[in-house]
């Protein structure tokens, strides 16, 4: 009889894992469904022409991609190609500046017991809840009195000082890096630098490639201060030109074209995460020695 219970109750817990395990792949799939829907009405509108977007709705793909990617490019008043080439150089040195510097910062503050130490996370933190539309204004005069409007580098520099970013790498940090292992360098003779380059990037390598993907990201949408800073058509970002191309006069607005841009806009950025996302997945169960 109790063999009998057993093999009853065996049954009925395997029946419910069968019916959750059921249910989370049909939600995983409705998730998955959901988040491709836009990237595809984006390519299949990319290759319809401007009447057919505004009239019909398909997912059927049209035959006007190459006719919307050169009339695009061929487009002198918007240099789109060139805004790419303008968002990925100020999105990868962004994301580098962003990354490096914070860990630096983050890793002389967890590491170095000095007087004010407290005092000094506490500013930064304090700095990370000032909105940078607030210093938006004084920011501007500042690169006008240096002269750095119309520069790409007004963009990137800033990045150097990341509160945001600081504080995850603070919090990575205390996860992951043990004091033992520091101790050891600076034992062996490894100066700090090289102890921070050899040692601690490597092994901060999944949370510097999230952190990464997300100031890339962040500055590749950033519409706000080089809107500001540039005026210069050569030196406009995607961002820019998608607002230009979106606020023309009705006679040469054409939704296949803006579909075309924004399809190509977004290539850069799945190259970045296809690229990072594998230090994220390696590392994800790896760390330093536990003490």
């Amino acid at each position: 009889m109790a063999d009998f219970e057993t093999k009853s109750s065996t049954k009925s817990m395997s029946g419910m894992l069968n019916v959750r395990r059921t249910f989370s792949y049909a939600l995983l799939v409705i998730l998955t469904v959901l988040s491709v829907f836009p990237f595809l009405i984006l390519i299949v509108n990319s290759s319809r022409t401007h009447a057919a977007i505004q009239t019909t709705f398909t997912l059927l793909p049209g035959t006007k991609f190459l006719s919307n990617f050169t009339k695009l490019v061929s487009n002198e008043n918007l240099p789109i190609l060139h805004s790419i080439f303008n968002s990925v150089y100020v999105s990868l040195l962004t994301a580098v500046f962003s990354t490096y510097f914070s860990t630096m910062t983050a890793y002389g503050i967890y590491m170095y017991k000095f007087k004010g130490r407290g005092f000094t996370f506490k500013f930064i933190m304090a700095v990370m809840m000032v909105p940078s539309q607030v210093s938006a204004c004084g920011f501007l005069r500042l690169m006008m009195k240096m002269g750095m409007l119309d520069n790409l580098a007004a963009l990137y520099i800033p990045a150097i000082a990341s509160p945001v970013v600081f504080f995850y790498m603070y919090q990575a940090l205390e996860s992951t890096l043990p004091y033992s292992i520091v101790e050891a360098a600076r034992v062996d003779g490894c100066n700090e630098f090289r102890t921070f380059n050899a040692i601690v990037i490597p092994m901060m390598k999944p949370s510097i490639a999230v952190q990464a993907i997300f100031a890339f990201v962040g500055s590749w949408n950033n519409y706000f201060m080089p809107a500001l800073l540039i005026s210069k058509k050569a030196k406009k970002t995607v961002p820019i030109m998608i607002a230009e191309l979106r606020s023309a006069d009705y006679q040469s607005f054409d939704l296949g074209t803006v579909y075309m841009e924004i399809c190509l806009a977004i290539i850069p950025l799945l190259i970045v995460y296809l690229l990072l996302s594998r230090y994220i997945i390696a590392g994800a169960t790896a760390g330093g020695v536990k003490e």
